[in-house]
């Protein structure tokens, strides 16, 4: 025969185990925001290389497709050959505002110099 509960006799549970919950949910969720942002972050560093190598390659600046188009406090690097032209951007992920990752994000992207272009902007 089983002994009786009586109500009552577990007080308290429900406060321990949110206690000891909430904190892996947050950690969870930090990590979630975390993933977007850098994945983000990847995609623009991406598409400001690819548009600034174009512009480079066209002969204008590729200052102005790096202001538009790159995560804010994204540096860049133009190399430029004879026949082609890479640009690199370089971007640190900050999720939550001011609280930046241990990471760096960089994409590049190479574009052929046109014919008619005059020299690139560095």
């Amino acid at each position: 025969m089983s002994r009786r509960r009586w109500p009552g006799g577990d007080r308290g549970s429900f406060t321990a185990e949110y206690a000891a919950g909430l904190p892996a949910l947050l950690l969870l969720l930090y990590v979630g925001v975390s993933v977007v942002t850098v994945v983000s972050t990847k995609i623009q560093c991406v598409d400001a290389a690819r548009e600034a190598a174009l512009a480079a390659s066209r002969g204008d600046s590729p200052a102005a497709a790096i202001a538009r188009v790159a995560p804010p406090g994204a540096t860049y690097d133009v190399a430029a050959g004879t026949d082609l032209i890479t640009v690199t951007v370089t971007a640190h992920p900050t999720p939550l505002g001011d609280l930046p990752l241990p990471l760096t994000v960089t994409a590049g992207a190479t574009a052929a110099r046109e014919p008619a272009a005059t020299d690139p902007i560095p």
